[in-house]
């Protein structure tokens, strides 16, 4: 599928790393370097702009290796960039660690995966389907 993408930036378009990968790295694109102090979140930018078909949406991702050893990720993981959005890609960061984390231009801050999705219409009734599991939630399954 090709997706048209406008550039200001000077670093190189998302690419995928392997055969494999399902994500490809946003780098931020930023004047002079940002620094997320523990705790604080941070709108960057990456230089890129993006027109989707209808049908899909791209969605920004933590990179799990930036989360792993730094503490950095994305704040509404996965964030939603719909197919009529025309502005810049920006990444929410936070820092969920203990030391400030300084992003550089160029940076790889993210992964952008695109996906297809449904559209729904609601049909609203008195009641819903019982199934075995019923209303339980949140930790009933059981630990392991």
């Amino acid at each position: 599928m090709k997706i048209e993408i406008v550039s200001s930036s000077h670093h190189p378009l998302p690419a995928y790393a392997t055969v494999g990968a399902s994500g490809m790295d946003l780098r931020a694109y930023i004047e002079t370097p940002i620094t997320i102090m523990p705790l604080q979140r941070v709108l960057v930018g990456t230089g890129l702009a993006i027109s989707l078909p209808v049908g899909y949406e791209a969605q920004v991702r933590s990179r799990s290796g930036l989360t792993f050893k730094q503490g950095i990720m994305v704040l509404n993981s996965p964030g939603t960039i719909d197919s009529d959005y025309r502005g810049e890609i920006k990444v929410l960061l936070m820092n969920l660690s203990d030391q400030p984390f300084v992003v550089q231009n160029g940076d790889r801050i993210a992964q952008l995966v695109v996906a297809e999705y449904v559209s729904v219409q609601w049909h609203e009734v008195p009641a819903l389907e019982e199934t075995a599991r019923g209303a339980q939630g949140h930790g009933s399954t059981g630990i392991a």
